[in-house]
């Protein structure tokens, strides 16, 4: 293989902020690794949007991906993920990996009980997504899935620790609370920054399995197996939006810790 080969970056999209989360989780486990980026913030959010219309969207930000030489496409965002894995498989020149999949298969593994909560937008509920995933593992799992439209949201916003978070998460997963599930999925990479809220709201004592750091480890394993891991010295990583590149810039940096420098803009 290649060096130059190795050294093309990880593409990695989301509806917009959220699926910085799985950015940090890569840029944590594979540090060499040159990573680009897109969040789609002019259209975010996606979980309440049509299939076709998501599949739309999805395909057109993993043609500016492929265009940029990407060795791996990792789709961030869950929703895109539920609904568009094989749209974007469609026009990609890397191989791609979702987030449902990894998600699921820590969350069958870590329960004890057999009894599994899944919080998504209203998209990915919908779409029964993770439930299939979780039954193809786990034949006797119990699935419950829970949409929780406002999360996106306010982690856009940033606030994600304004009562107004407290108050939505409370409202969705109160019904939940005394139901013994074990384990939750964060079906949406904005969750994980609403993760104290959400503990809060469900009481202590469930497993949360946050994708993120799933989807990193499954990153690994398919660029390893293609023999596409980059060592050396830290990589680069490059920042692209579709809209409101200061305000990314900012909650980025407030919100992750994630120093972004110049953000693009990239319009459709």
């Amino acid at each position: 293989m290649r060096t130059k080969d190795k050294n093309r970056p990880i593409g990695i999209f989301d509806s917009g902020l959220g699926g910085l989360t799985v950015f940090r989780a890569v840029r944590r486990l594979l540090p060499a690794e040159n990573i680009i980026y897109f969040g789609d913030t002019a259209r975010v959010p996606y979980g309440t949007k049509s299939k076709e219309t998501v599949r739309a969207f999805s395909k057109e930000i993993a043609a500016v991906l492929s265009a940029r030489g990407v060795k791996l496409l990792i789709v961030a965002c869950n929703t895109a993920s539920s609904l568009a894995l094989e749209a974007v498989r469609s026009v990609s020149s890397a191989s791609v990996i979702g987030v449902i999949e990894p998600g699921a298969r820590a969350a069958a593994a870590i329960t004890r009980n057999k009894r599994v909560l899944v919080i998504g937008t209203t998209a990915t509920v919908a779409s029964g997504a993770y439930g299939r995933a979780l039954r193809k593992i786990r034949p006797d799992l119990v699935v419950r899935e829970q949409a929780c439209p406002l999360f996106v949201p306010l982690v856009e916003e940033g606030w994600c620790g304004k009562r107004v978070a407290e108050l939505a998460a409370a409202e969705y997963l109160s019904p939940f609370r005394k139901k013994n599930f074990d384990t939750v999925i964060l079906g949406c990479t904005h969750y994980p920054l609403l993760r104290k809220v959400i503990v809060r709201a469900l009481g202590a004592g469930a497993a949360v399995v946050d994708s993120a750091e799933t989807t990193a480890l499954e990153a690994e394993r398919s660029l390893a197996s293609a023999g596409l891991l980059r060592t050396g010295l830290r990589g680069r990583a490059r920042f692209i939006v579709s809209d409101a590149p200061e305000k990314f810039r900012t909650l980025a940096s407030r919100l992750l810790g994630i120093r972004t420098g110049r953000v693009e803009v990239h319009r459709f």
